[in-house]
């Protein structure tokens, strides 16, 4: 059976997954990319750095999101979002990644872990995790569908 999802579904999909994938374009070429995200029940949240991406969205903040559950072939659900990039800066960038963080990075080890049997001997660098640029994308509308047998 094919069929769209609910608001409750929507939200639902949006705020248990953390990979997405951002599409933008700068009025001549369509870019998309992967993007780890947090969803607030109000913005999407995301970070990235300096690059293709950035300057894309900087110049045409107009954005599609777009997010998936699959178990298999005949059991999917989908999200698309539309809606504007929002560059953020000071205490909005601050919020945006405790926001991410919060998120995104508790589920990098499972809860099953001993400290013990993973005992990190070095320091940690923590410097390709962390973005210099925090966004949000202002979402303007949203559909879902769905397929399950």
């Amino acid at each position: 059976m094919l069929g769209e999802l609910n608001e409750m579904q929507i939200r639902n999909i949006l705020s248990s997954q953390a990979l997405g994938r951002l599409a933008c374009t700068d009025g001549k070429q369509p870019y998309i990319v992967p993007v780890t995200y947090a969803y607030d029940g109000e913005y999407i949240y995301g970070q990235t750095n300096e690059g293709t991406k950035l300057k894309i969205l900087r110049k045409n903040p107009n954005v599609c999101f777009e997010v998936d559950m699959m178990i298999d072939m005949a059991n999917w659900q989908s999200v698309l979002v539309f809606g504007k990039f929002e560059e953020l800066k000071n205490e909005e960038a601050k919020k945006a990644r405790d926001i991410l963080f919060n998120r995104v990075f508790t589920l990098r080890t499972s809860s099953t872990i001993h400290a013990h049997e993973h005992e990190v001997t070095g320091e940690l660098d923590d410097a390709n995790r962390v973005k210099h640029v925090m966004y949000r994308i202002k979402i303007d509308s949203v559909s879902g569908r769905f397929e399950k047998r």
